[in-house]
C-alpha cells in the first residue's frame, strides 16, 4: 500500500501541515504502507523555489522521512514527483482524453459562470455547460474542461463513512488547464495518484467534496480500482475559518525560531486538529 505526503510550495508550512503530515504517516505505520512525498508545484504563478527548499528542510527537521522521493532527491535537481518536472505526462493524458472527445476549449470566465447560475452547493459554483457545444479546440488563452456527465460516485471514507457524489451536480465539467497554461489541482493529483500507484489517500476534510470528481477523472484515464481515502479534521483559525499559510504564528520557520523542538511542534499540531 503506498500513501503520499504533498504540499504545494506556494509558502512555508505550518502547524496544518504538520497536522496532515503526522495523520499520513501515522495511518502508513498502522496499515503497512510506505510514503511518498510530492511537491504540488502546479501553480507556477504562486510557487517558489524557496518555498520549496524550505519545506524540505522543515521536514528534515520535523523527522519525516518519505519511502519513496525522500527530500534530497528534489534537492539534486529535476524530480519526477515534482509537478512541474511532469509536464509532459499532463500533456499526453490531456492530449488522449481530446482525442477521446471529452475535452473542449472554454471561453468563460468566473464571472462569467457566476452570472449564468444561481446553482451553488455547498458553496461551489456549477459550471452550466455554456461551451461544451461551441466547438471550442482546447488551446493556448482558453480554459481546457473535461466533460463530467451526470451519475453518482460512492466511497467508503476510512474517517467518515459512506459517501454519495455527483461531480455534475456539484462542479459540472471540470477545468485540467487554466488560461495561463496551468494544470489545475484536480487533473494533476488525480493523473499522478494513478500513475505513481497511491492507493490510500489521507488528506484534510476540507477536500472531501473534490473525491468524487478525483475519481471520475481517475476512471476517464483509466484507473479501474479507486484509491481509498481518508478525511481528518483541520485544525482551524476560526469556527469557520481553517489555518492558511498567511497566519503566520502557526509557521513552523517562525516556531523553530521561537525555540520550539520538533517534538513541540508535532506536540501542538496533534492538539488543535478538530474532531467534527
Amino acid at each position: 500500500m503506498l500513501t503520499r505526503f504533498a504540499p504545494a510550495p506556494t509558502g512555508l508550512l505550518h502547524l496544518g501541515h504538520v497536522a496532515n503530515a503526522i495523520a499520513v504517516w501515522e495511518m502508513a505505520a498502522s496499515l503497512g504502507a510506505s510514503v511518498l512525498l510530492r511537491i504540488e508545484d502546479h501553480d507556477r504563478q504562486r510557487s517558489r523555489p524557496e518555498y520549496e527548499r524550505a519545506l524540505l528542510d522543515d521536514l528534515d527537521w520535523l523527522g519525516f522521512v518519505p519511502d519513496l522521493f525522500p527530500t534530497d532527491a528534489f534537492r539534486a535537481g529535476r524530480c519526477d514527483s515534482r509537478q512541474s518536472d511532469r509536464t509532459p505526462i499532463y500533456t499526453r493524458v490531456a492530449e488522449a482524453l481530446t482525442a477521446r472527445g471529452l475535452v473542449y476549449g472554454c471561453t468563460c470566465t468566473r464571472q462569467d459562470v457566476a452570472r449564468a447560475t444561481s446553482d451553488v452547493s455547498a458553496g461551489e459554483i456549477r459550471y452550466p455547460g455554456t461551451c461544451r457545444t461551441r466547438g471550442i479546440a482546447p488551446g493556448d488563452d482558453v480554459v481546457w474542461r473535461l466533460r463530467i456527465d451526470p451519475g453518482e460516485e460512492r466511497f467508503d471514507d476510512a474517517l467518515r463513512g459512506a459517501q454519495v457524489q455527483d461531480p455534475s451536480a456539484q462542479c459540472g465539467d471540470v477545468v485540467i488547464r487554466d488560461r495561463l497554461a496551468n494544470w489545475t489541482y484536480q487533473f494533476v493529483v488525480s493523473v499522478d495518484d494513478h500513475l505513481q500507484g497511491i492507493d490510500l489517500v489521507v488528506r484534510g476534510e476540507d477536500l472531501l467534496a473534490s473525491t468524487g470528481r478525483q475519481i471520475r477523472i481517475a476512471r476517464l484515464i483509466g484507473r479501474q480500482t479507486p484509491a481509498r481515502f481518508a478525511h481528518h479534521g483541520l485544525i482551524m483559525k476560526s469556527p469557520t475559518q481553517k489555518l492558511s499559510k498567511c497566519d503566520g504564528d502557526t509557521g513552523v520557520r517562525d516556531l523553530r525560531a521561537a525555540g520550539w523542538t520538533p517534538g513541540d511542534v508535532i506536540a501542538a499540531a496533534r492538539s488543535r486538529v478538530t474532531s467534527r
